[in-house]
């Protein structure tokens, strides 16, 4: 079957004809129709995460599938060939640029019904990121205030809905091209990024969603009322992440000597901070199709692209400017 792997890190992905993906007894084999493109594929090309995510290389890459049941594994109860279904597949099953995928039963949803595959395909490590973050991490609740960073991209786009349908107030940064944009979203506050200093307009916040880190991220907890909570994507890895991910103890001190100076700060202004590698969930994806059925959220896809330009489109997403998601076609 084809699909896209990289020899070696920061070298690009090429084509290759790839075995067909075997089963275990829990797995489900998708017949890919549509992929989403995402930053986490390239940073694991270029070797950014290759200390806590080590893959065996070559390796395949793709995070997000939608597409159909072929087959299932013989303990397999959830799911029957012909089911229409969407994952963010576990990080031992990363691979959805190709063909087929093997996708663990437990990462694995039924799509949502009221839209297409491949907005289908744009959800969910976006949405699950979001549903994390806010919902599960943020536990946000009616009449808090809650900041999300660049909210026209693919995590804030879904992450402003979800803020909106938890009945929060929201603020969000963006270009002032998608002030509009995202105020249809459920943005309540706009501050453009370009020209105006969300830290001199933003205060008394319950919870900020950070997918930016650096100063953004120091910024970002002084706008916080004190209890307040940043959860940061993009880093740094906290000491909990570390542990979690049973890191080895070299790496675990490294992760707690990079973070000192960003919870020192969280310390002393009273708040906190945590960081979020949104983990995979089936469970979670049936909640996010009820409420894509129900009208509550909707996707956003700014771009698509045909298989074969996969690694160019992966490679431009650093450039931004594209509102929501890309994704590819695959198997249309």
């Amino acid at each position: 079957m084809r699909a896209f792997v990289f020899d070696k890190y920061k070298q690009p992905l090429h084509e290759v004809d790839s075995p067909e993906p075997t089963i275990g007894d829990r797995d489900v084999l998708v017949r890919v129709a549509a992929a989403g493109l995402n930053q986490l594929d390239e940073k694991i090309r270029t070797g950014e995460f290759k200390r806590i995510l080590p893959y065996a290389l070559p390796h395949a890459l793709g995070h997000d599938v939608a597409g159909t049941v072929i087959r299932t594994g013989a303990k397999v109860r959830t799911f029957k060939p012909g089911d229409q279904v969407y994952s963010r597949v576990g990080m031992a099953q990363v691979g959805t640029f190709a063909e087929r995928v093997a996708v663990d039963e437990a990462d694995l949803a039924l799509a949502p019904t009221t839209i297409s595959t491949v907005e289908a395909a744009s959800l969910p490590l976006v949405a699950l990121t979001a549903w994390q973050a806010l919902f599960v991490k943020g536990e946000v609740a009616a009449g808090q205030k809650v900041l999300i960073h660049a909210g026209a991209g693919g995590v804030g786009s879904i992450a402003i809905q979800l803020a909106k349908h938890l009945g929060a107030t929201v603020a969000t940064t963006a270009s002032g091209s998608n002030a509009d944009f995202v105020r249809e979203l459920g943005a309540d506050i706009v501050i453009d990024y370009r020209t105006q200093d969300f830290e001199q307009q933003l205060s008394g916040y319950d919870l900020v969603l950070d997918s930016l880190g650096g100063e953004n991220l120091q910024k970002s907890l002084r706008v916080l009322r004190r209890g307040g909570k940043a959860i940061g994507i993009a880093g740094p890895p906290d000491p909990a992440f570390a542990r979690a991910a049973s890191l080895n103890p070299v790496l675990r001190l490294a992760i707690t000597a990079l973070t000192r100076t960003i919870r020192s700060q969280a310390t002393r202004l009273g708040v906190s901070y945590e960081f979020l590698f949104m983990a995979s969930s089936g469970t979670q994806l049936r909640e996010i199709a009820g409420l894509i059925d129900s009208g509550a959220l909707r996707p956003v896809v700014g771009r698509t692209v045909p298989f074969e330009e996969i690694p160019a489109a992966l490679a431009a997403l650093e450039g931004g400017g594209i509102r929501g998601k890309a994704v590819a076609i695959v198997g249309l």
